[in-house]
């Protein structure tokens, strides 16, 4: 059963090896966990419902704990504490696009907020219901969940939105296909949160981010049902699509997404390559991108990260061999991993192969196969649970995501993770940061950094140290050139940051939008647009 509390499969847990506290210990001090509130302690101060009664709603405590939060740092807090705020007071559960349809309307005669809920997955507070004097629907499209139709000619699948990551492509490869969107939260997260949140996918350079895999599909509105069918490319006006790409539920209910889906690979592997400096490594990585390589994914750790995951991994005499190995090829203290993935027929992979070791080997690149590639692939959708190792030795773990041009790449990461290394020297706390590349193009390039704090003496402090960290590093992103979100969406976390981003008229542009589809300002309220109450 997925934990109530958490990330994930409450049967699963992900072990830090034996010297994985000593690492931190020595970086960030040791740690003592903070209690964790019991879920019957929780269940008892769920309020009565302020919804009717209606067929398709559950208003059971459990089912409205289990749909409350998301999974910021925030959410995680408020579920580890008890103290969840707000409670939607009901959960729907629609299986069609009249289903929907019908509960918005339903909503509109209660005079009820409504959020969509997807996979729960968020991590900027988009499914969190504000304070209201109104009743809140939360909607959740998980018995949306199949492969409705699959056009062979085309290659355009189409899907019930509520449909998650492993089921979706567990349906394609039956018939032969793959999606290829592989985000890190793909165990849980669905193909309509991915189409309402911008969603990018780990192998993007080679099936896109979800802006390519978008080909059409329905949405439910206060208006009336919004259908975009599936044209390859237009000049007519602006695009549809883009208008609902990113709109977070603040539009509507989207019930069906229609995809572009590739016949599956008849090869992949994940390599890795050191290099004995950042500079090295993202010089070489601009190179493999701007060359057009046709890889699927690169990722790029700097040596920070790189230092981490090595001392995490155990097999600490595979590491130590490894580490001999590199000093002895030139690449010692300050090393940087790359990680590749090749994807395609077996002449692209070899002939895409040789052009990453020539381009490489430019760059004082050591490659060392596939082993350690086959390592990282086996685990990439188990890494969310490290947040619940962490916690239980006493350590708060989050992330902050952006996006920027080549030329502006190390001044976005030495001032993000300046800003949180010593976020909390004022508190006489240190903080162990780390950053690698994720998403790449030939223009720039997304930038991922983990930050791991110990929790304080109790919740309330805890909570505000994550806050000062989380706010300041957010305003110096879209200060310095960076989008506040490359692929976690806006939420109510972000939202206060995206007016310098989009700029006074664009921000008029979108509520417009969103007064267009939703007069009364019923969907999820607070999201996207800060100043929304929802009161």
């Amino acid at each position: 059963m997925r934990r109530w509390n958490g990330w994930g499969d409450d049967q699963f847990n992900l072990e830090l090896p034996a010297n994985g506290s000593a690492f931190l210990a020595e970086r960030i001090g040791g740690a003592q966990p903070l209690p964790d509130a019991t879920l019957e302690s929780v269940l008892a101060r769920v309020p009565e419902t302020r919804l009717p009664h209606h067929e398709k709603v559950s208003t059971d405590a459990e089912t409205r704990v289990r749909h409350a939060r998301g999974q910021s740092l925030a959410d995680w807090l408020a579920m580890r504490s008890g103290e969840f705020g707000v409670f939607p007071d009901g959960v729907a559960f629609p299986e069609s696009s009249e289903d929907a349809r019908e509960l918005l309307q339903c909503a509109a005669h209660t005079g009820a907020i409504v959020i969509p809920y997807g996979g729960g997955t968020s991590v900027a507070g988009h499914i969190n219901p504000n304070e209201s004097d109104k009743p809140v629907l939360t909607i959740s499209l998980a018995r949306m969940n199949r492969l409705l139709d699959l056009d062979h000619e085309s290659h355009i699948a189409t899907f019930g939105a509520g449909t998650p990551g492993p089921l979706l492509e567990a349906q394609l490869k039956a018939e032969g296909y793959t999606l290829g969107h592989f985000p890190q939260s793909f165990e849980l997260s669905t193909v309509g949160g991915w189409v309402a949140s911008r969603s990018s996918g780990q192998q993007s350079l080679r099936y896109g981010r979800i802006e390519q895999l978008f080909a059409g599909g329905r949405m439910e509105t206060p208006r009336g049902p919004l259908t975009i069918p599936t044209i390859p490319a237009s000049s007519a006006g602006p695009d549809i699509r883009e208008m609902i790409m990113g709109s977070e539920g603040r539009m509507g209910l989207i019930t069906e997404v229609k995809v572009r889906v590739t016949p599956l690979p008849e090869k992949e592997a994940f390599h890795v390559l050191f290099f004995p400096s950042w500079a090295t490594a993202r010089d070489a990585s601009r190179s493999l991108v701007q060359s057009r390589v046709q890889l699927s994914m690169i990722r790029v750790s700097n040596a920070r990260e790189t230092e981490t995951q090595l001392a995490l991994a155990g097999h600490e005499k595979l590491i130590g061999t490894l580490e001999k190995f590199l000093a002895f090829r030139g690449v010692g203290d300050g090393k940087c991993m790359m990680t590749l993935g090749l994807t395609g027929s077996k002449t692209q992979c070899r002939a895409a192969l040789r052009e990453v070791r020539r381009i490489c080997k430019a760059h004082r690149g050591v490659y060392t196969g596939t082993h350690m590639g086959s390592k990282w692939a086996e685990k990439r959708f188990t890494m969310p649970y490290l947040r619940e190792a962490l916690w239980q030795m006493g350590y708060a773990v989050d992330t902050l995501e952006t996006a920027t041009d080549w030329d502006n790449v190390d001044n976005m990461i030495n001032r993000v993770e300046d800003n949180l290394r010593y976020g909390l020297s004022e508190d006489n706390e240190a903080v162990h940061v780390f950053t690698h590349l994720s998403h790449f193009y030939t223009q720039g390039c997304s930038i991922y950094t983990t930050y791991v704090f110990r929790t304080a003496d109790d919740y309330v402090t805890t909570h505000a140290r994550w806050q000062k960290l989380k706010q300041s590093t957010s305003q110096l992103i879209v200060e310095n050139r960076g989008t506040i979100s490359h692929q976690h969406g806006v939420g109510k976390d972000h939202a206060p940051y995206l007016p310098v981003e989009k700029g006074e008229l664009g921000m008029e542009a979108i509520r417009s939008l969103c007064d267009l589809f939703d007069p009364d300002a019923r969907l999820n309220p607070g999201t996207l647009l800060q100043e929304d109450s929802g009161s």
